[in-house]
């Protein structure tokens, strides 16, 4: 039935719900992982912050991660413009069959326009929307618990345990990124779950 899935992800906490449905929609059908981040332009078409484009493509990569752990296929893309019109444009052009989108969220202006985001998609789009209300209460909120259990896991498989870091923590769709040195070119990345704190690792630049 389905063969295209897109989700829509700026990268907030309330995506993860709408990251696993999609996720789980895909699977079930064999279908392609679409994620798409929009960056919003401001009052004079411009970015809203030089931090915009970044977390945007951190955000569909985020999906890009989860897909392959499940051995979906996924393809990523980031775009500026109008949000919902930008998805629609998307969903056009790489004949998507279904949207799998939250209903919160936050679009780089605004958290409250994700809700006037989804409604229009919803409105407008030629095809199935899935919106997804509900959001997950994060267990582990801070950067310290994050880097603890990520060093649990890193000495669980065999590594230092001391390790330093590389670059900054931050938290994308409710999972936390930890970047550790490694001894060859690319770092080795943590994936905390802020849900579960189940932890994932991956070698990010080993694919680019």
């Amino acid at each position: 039935m389905y063969d295209d899935v897109l989700i829509p992800t700026d990268g907030s906490d309330d995506t993860r719900r709408s990251i696993e449905h999609g996720l789980t929609i895909a699977e079930r059908f064999d279908a392609t992982v679409h994620a798409l981040s929009i960056v919003p332009e401001g009052p004079l078409g411009t970015f809203e912050s030089e931090d915009a484009a970044p977390a945007a493509r951190r955000a569909v990569d985020h999906v890009a991660f989860e897909a392959d752990r499940r051995g979906i296929d996924a393809t990523t893309a980031v775009r500026q413009g109008v949000p919902h019109e930008e998805i629609l444009n998307y969903a056009d052009e790489e004949g998507i069959d279904a949207i799998v989108m939250g209903t919160q969220g936050r679009t780089g202006l605004d958290r409250v326009l994700v809700g006037s985001v989804t409604e229009r998609i919803v409105r407008m789009a030629d095809i199935p929307v899935v919106t997804v209300r509900l959001a997950d209460d994060l267990r582990i909120e801070g950067e310290d618990e994050a880097e603890r259990l990520a060093r649990d896991a890193l000495e669980d498989r065999g590594d230092d345990p001391e390790t330093p870091l590389s670059g900054q923590i931050y938290r994308i769709s409710g999972t936390w990124r930890v970047s550790f040195e490694t001894s060859g070119d690319e770092p080795l990345e943590a994936h905390v779950d802020g849900v579960t704190g189940d932890v994932a690792f991956d070698r990010p630049d080993a694919d680019a």
